[in-house]
């Protein structure tokens, strides 16, 4: 059962639709990667100097790759949609809030790492 907006506007260019399924696919890629993330630190990293800073770091992966898979349906069916009725492809923040909070888990690491050498 399709919804009702995949009989709206035009079929679009058949590779069109399967780039978009193929940018879906890695969003979930990268969502799964996330959760995978939080999964191993906190079974295989050791406690951090700083009590609770593991579990606060596993959280923050572990909910934008839950974030980022529920939203990713969202964003492949605008786009599809778009796509459909000629309009121009929507905005997303999704690779802002990623890249963000990759950027602070990284950060976060790099920090405790550091701290660990002196």
């Amino acid at each position: 059962m399709s919804p009702r907006w995949y009989e709206e506007g035009e079929e679009p260019d058949y590779r069109f639709t399967l780039a978009n399924e193929r940018t879906f696919l890695a969003w979930l890629r990268t969502a799964l990667a996330l959760i995978a993330g939080a999964v191993a630190l906190m079974q295989f990293v050791p406690q951090f100097s700083i009590a609770g800073l593991r579990g606060v770091l596993a959280a923050l992966l572990a909910v934008t790759g839950t974030l980022l898979a529920a939203f990713a349906y969202r964003r492949w069916a605008r786009v599809q949609r778009a796509m459909r009725n000629k309009r121009p492809l929507p905005m997303t923040w999704l690779p802002v809030v990623v890249g963000w909070a990759a950027a602070l888990a990284g950060t976060v690491v790099l920090v405790v790492a550091l701290a660990t050498i002196r």
